[in-house]
Order: C-alpha cells, then sequence, then structure tokens
C-alpha cells in the first residue's frame, strides 16, 4: 500500500520541529523576522522594506509616537504603534518621536507609523498560519 504525504494520517506525514510561535514573535519584533525564518526570502524582504520605510517616513514627517493612553482613540493608536515591534521600543526608549503633533504633515507621518504597526501585526499572524500549515 502507497500512501500520499499529502493525506492526513499518511505514513509520510513529516513533523513540525520547533516552536511554531517563533516566527509570530519574530515576525512581530523585527518585520519580515518571521518569514525569513521559514526561508520566504522575498516575501520577508518585502514586507521588511515596506513595513520600515512606512515607519522610517512617519518618523520624518513628524509623526507621534503614542505612549499613554488617556481615551479611546490613543489607546487604539498605541496598539498600532505596538504592532511596530522594536522599532517602537528603540523610538520611545531613544526619545524620538513627537510628543504633540505641531505641523500639518505629523498627522500623517502618525498615521503611517500606526499602519506600519498594524500591517507588521499582519505580516507576523501570516508568518504563524505558514508555520502551522493553514496557509501555504
Amino acid at each position: 500500500m502507497v500512501t500520499s504525504p499529502n493525506k492526513p494520517g499518511s505514513v509520510g506525514k513529516q513533523t513540525q520541529q520547533g516552536s511554531v510561535y517563533l516566527p509570530l514573535i519574530a515576525g512581530w519584533l523585527v518585520p519580515g523576522a518571521g518569514h525569513f525564518l521559514l526561508r520566504k526570502w522575498w516575501r520577508g524582504a518585502l514586507l521588511f522594506a515596506s513595513i520600515v520605510c512606512m515607519f522610517a517616513l512617519g518618523m520624518t514627517m513628524g509623526g507621534k509616537l503614542y505612549t499613554g493612553a488617556q481615551d479611546i482613540l490613543d489607546m487604539l493608536g498605541m496598539v498600532g504603534d505596538l504592532g511596530n515591534g522594536l522599532m517602537f521600543f528603540v523610538c520611545h526608549f531613544l526619545g524620538i518621536g513627537a510628543q504633540h503633533v505641531r505641523v500639518t504633515t505629523a498627522d500623517y507621518g502618525t498615521k503611517f507609523i500606526v499602519v506600519a504597526g498594524l500591517l507588521n501585526v499582519i505580516a507576523a499572524v501570516d508568518a504563524h498560519n505558514l508555520r502551522t500549515g493553514r496557509k501555504s
């Protein structure tokens, strides 16, 4: 009897080595790192370039980093900013990022930073789904 390795319960079933959460955590900390761990080089490079560029553009526009939650919109902005992983923590530690929006472009910069964080979270979940086999 010959079994196919693609069918559930087959003899040639491959076991997963390592933690299934490693690409999720690595992808959150460093954009694209989860895909790099899974040897998805082009996807990881594209995600890294787009997320880091969006974050950098937001910072150069004078965007605000949400570090405290005063109301619901600040809390949502902080969740988006936390999605940037290490970039958020490094900028917060170094004191980079406006505390108050002073110029018109800073409001756009703030949105760029939040969207970069949300995109990074989606990319990290995508890496986790690739690792668990939910997506190919």
